[in-house]
C-alpha cells in the first residue's frame, strides 16, 4: 500500500470528517489538517450561539479525531498568502479544501447598507469571539428587525433579547459581556418570508426561545397560514409538525410583561430599509401562500419603525485563490468531490467538501456523508495522482516557519484549550474564551494567563 500524504484546508467539521475517514479507510496516509485560526473546529466553535452548549458537545467527538494517529493539526496559517496551491502540491499527493461558508449571503434591497444594517456573520462572529472581528458592537437600538426564517435568525434574536446576566453562564469573553450589558433592546421582529409550516428552526432551538423569564415570544396572527402544502409538510415531517405546534403555544399564550420581546412576523418579505443616514425602519410586502409551498406578494406594505436590521439570509463561501468558483451558487465546482476547472475539466489531485463544496446547508449528518464520497473519489483516483516532489513531512513547517508564518500545533491548542478552562473555572463557568489572536498563540506557546 502506497503511503500519501493530504493536505486538508479547514478544520471545521467538514474538514475533520475527511481527515477521520481517510485515516480509517487508508492505512497509509497522513492527513495535515489546516486552519486560518489558531484554534480548530471551525463554526462549531465560532458560530454556535454561546448559551447552547450542547450543540457544542460535537467538539468531543472532532477533538477525538484531532488528537488520533495520523492526522496532524496545523494552525494560524492563511491559504492564499502564507500557503499557495503549487505550494501544497509540491508537499501532498492530494489537497481537499473544506473552507467553509464565513461571509453573508447579500440581501439586495435598497437601504440594506444604511449604518445600522448588519449582516448575521458578523454579529455571530462578534459574540462568539472570533479574533478577526472588532471588539466592541453597537447595542443602541431598542426597536430590531431580524430577517430570515433559520436557526441562525433565532440565535441572534435570542441573544440581542437575553440580558447579559443569563449570559454568564456561558462561555463568553469579557467584551462580549460588557457589550451586552449595555444592550439598549426591548422589541426584536424577526420576519419570515413564508408561512409558519416553511420555518426552518430546529424544534428544540424554537422551543428554548422563551426559556428566559426575561423574553417574551409573541407570534403575530397576521400571516399565521396553513393551505395544502403546508399540511401536507406538517403530516409528514415530524420536526415540522413540533415546529407549528410550539408556534400555536406561543400564539395562544399570553404576555407575562416581561421587559424584552421576540416577535415573529410570517409572510411578510422586506423590501426596502427606510432611513436617509442610518436605518430609520424596514418595509415589507404582505405574502400569501400559493398552495404549493411558495408565495406571492400582494402588494399591501407595511412600515415597521426598528433602528437596526440584522440579515440572517443565509452564510455564503468566499473564492479561494487558485480554484475557480461559482460566485451565483458560492461553491466551488466539482464533481463528487473532485475540482472541476470553468470548462469542466477535472483539477488533479484537488478535492472540495463540507459548505464550499453544497452550499451553506444540512446539518452534521450531511456533512458526515458529503466528507465520504469526497474521501471515496480521492481514493478511488489514487493510482493515477502522482508523487509530490517533496516527501519530508516536516519541510512544509520548515517553509512556513522561513516565510515567518506563527503556525500553531495540535499541542499547543491544548494548552490554550486548559488555559480558556481555567480562565473559566476561576468564574465558576466552563470555559472563557481568550479573543485576540496573539493572546491566543502566547497562551497556548507559554501558557501565560490571559484575563479579559
Amino acid at each position: 500500500m502506497r503511503k500519501i500524504r493530504v493536505a486538508v484546508i479547514g478544520a471545521g467539521p467538514a474538514g475533520i470528517y475527511a481527515a477521520d475517514i481517510l485515516t480509517k479507510e487508508y492505512q497509509g496516509v497522513q492527513v495535515d489538517v489546516y486552519d486560518r485560526l489558531p484554534a480548530p473546529y471551525g463554526l462549531v466553535r465560532y458560530g454556535v450561539a454561546p448559551d447552547h452548549p450542547r450543540i457544542k458537545e460535537i467538539i468531543k467527538a472532532l477533538r477525538r479525531v484531532l488528537s488520533g494517529e495520523g492526522i496532524r493539526f496545523i494552525g494560524n496559517v492563511h491559504y492564499g498568502t502564507d500557503l499557495t496551491l503549487p505550494e501544497l502540491r509540491a508537499h501532498y499527493d492530494a489537497v481537499i479544501f473544506s473552507t467553509g461558508a464565513r461571509a453573508d449571503r447579500p440581501l439586495k434591497i435598497p437601504g440594506i447598507d444604511l449604518a445600522g444594517s448588519y449582516g448575521a456573520a458578523d454579529f455571530v462572529s462578534w459574540y462568539d469571539g472570533h479574533p478577526d472581528v472588532p471588539r466592541t458592537w453597537p447595542l443602541t437600538a431598542k426597536n430590531v428587525a431580524v430577517l430570515g426564517a433559520g436557526n441562525v435568525a433565532l440565535d441572534i434574536a435570542r441573544m440581542l433579547a437575553k440580558p447579559a446576566d443569563e449570559q454568564l453562564s456561558t462561555e463568553i469573553p469579557g467584551n462580549v459581556y460588557q457589550g451586552l450589558a449595555a444592550n439598549l433592546a426591548t422589541d426584536i421582529h424577526v420576519f419570515a418570508r413564508r408561512g409558519p409550516a416553511q420555518i426552518k428552526f430546529s424544534p428544540m432551538e424554537f422551543r428554548e426561545l422563551s426559556h428566559s423569564p426575561s423574553v417574551d415570544v409573541l407570534v403575530h396572527p397576521e400571516g399565521f397560514e396553513i393551505d395544502e402544502a403546508s399540511q401536507r409538510a406538517i403530516n409528514t415531517s415530524k420536526s415540522t409538525k413540533l415546529v407549528v405546534d410550539t408556534m400555536m403555544k406561543y400564539l395562544q399564550r399570553e404576555p407575562t410583561g416581561a421587559p424584552h420581546r421576540i416577535h415573529l412576523h410570517l409572510c411578510q418579505s422586506p423590501v426596502a430599509v427606510l432611513g436617509t443616514e442610518r436605518v430609520e425602519g424596514l418595509r415589507t410586502e404582505r405574502m400569501e401562500l400559493t398552495g404549493d409551498g411558495t408565495v406571492r406578494g400582494t402588494g399591501e406594505f407595511t412600515d415597521w419603525p426598528v433602528e437596526a436590521v440584522y440579515r440572517a439570509v443565509g452564510y455564503l463561501s468566499t473564492h479561494l485563490a487558485g480554484l475557480p468558483f461559482d460566485h451565483d451558487a458560492g461553491v466551488i465546482p466539482h464533481d463528487a468531490g473532485r475540482v472541476l476547472d470553468i470548462d469542466g475539466g477535472l483539477i488533479e489531485a484537488t478535492y472540495v467538501t463540507g459548505w464550499i463544496k453544497r452550499g451553506p446547508v444540512g446539518l452534521i449528518g450531511h456533512t458526515k456523508s458529503d466528507a465520504a464520497e469526497t474521501v471515496k473519489s480521492l481514493l478511488g483516483d489514487l493510482a493515477g495522482l502522482r508523487v509530490p516532489e517533496v516527501s519530508d513531512p516536516d519541510a512544509i513547517l520548515e517553509r512556513l516557519s522561513a516565510k515567518g508564518v506563527d503556525y500553531t500545533t495540535w499541542e499547543e491548542w491544548e494548552r490554550l484549550d486548559a488555559h480558556e478552562v481555567s480562565l473559566g473555572r476561576e468564574q465558576g463557568r466552563e470555559r472563557v474564551k481568550v479573543v485576540p489572536r496573539q493572546d491566543m498563540i502566547h497562551a497556548g506557546r507559554d501558557g501565560i494567563l490571559v484575563r479579559d
